[in-house]
């Protein structure tokens, strides 16, 4: 095993490390006047039960973030297996990130994607700075499950399917 020092680092070589560990993909989404607003995200994680917290970490550099802090609710959508194509359009730089996608509006302008594992209907708690990120800290309103359906993991800069093992 060969160590790299802490001096040595650069992104790449943290991108490659980070990248061993899989994640599940969500979409966060929400109407933001008349327009759906969304992005695709792999730093989800769940971290309170009470008070329902989850998180989310942003690229200071997205355009796209500042304009959620205007919603009044913001979907997530914890993407399924079937959704590779859906969290690359979402992920785009450009064009339309909800092509071919089927969405539900809840009234307070939370957007969901069909045929998620999750959807949770939240809003901001609070946002902290942690380097070329922010922590965004979302609480939970609302939730809906889809537990036949097996989400996306993203591990190693490529969408994977989970394997169940037959006992």
């Amino acid at each position: 095993m060969s160590q790299t020092a802490a001096s040595e680092l650069d992104q790449a070589t943290l991108r490659q490390a980070y990248g061993t560990f899989p994640s599940g993909v969500v979409a966060i989404a929400a109407r933001i006047g008349d327009v759906p607003v969304g992005l695709a995200a792999s730093s989800f994680v769940s971290v309170s039960l009470d008070p329902p917290l989850v998180a989310v970490c942003i690229q200071n550099t997205s355009s796209t973030w500042p304009k959620f802090r205007d919603a009044a609710h913001i979907g997530i959508s914890v993407l399924g297996e079937a959704h590779d194509v859906a969290a690359r359009s979402l992920a785009a730089k450009t064009g339309d990130r909800f092509a071919g996608l089927t969405l539900e509006t809840t009234p307070d302008g939370a957007i969901f994607i069909d045929g998620a594992s999750s959807w949770l209907d939240t809003t901001i708690e609070q946002e902290l700075p942690a380097g070329d990120h922010a922590i965004v800290l979302l609480r939970v309103h609302g939730l809906e499950v889809h537990s036949d359906v097996a989400p996306i993991v993203f591990q190693g800069s490529r969408f994977r399917k989970l394997v169940v093992e037959q006992h």
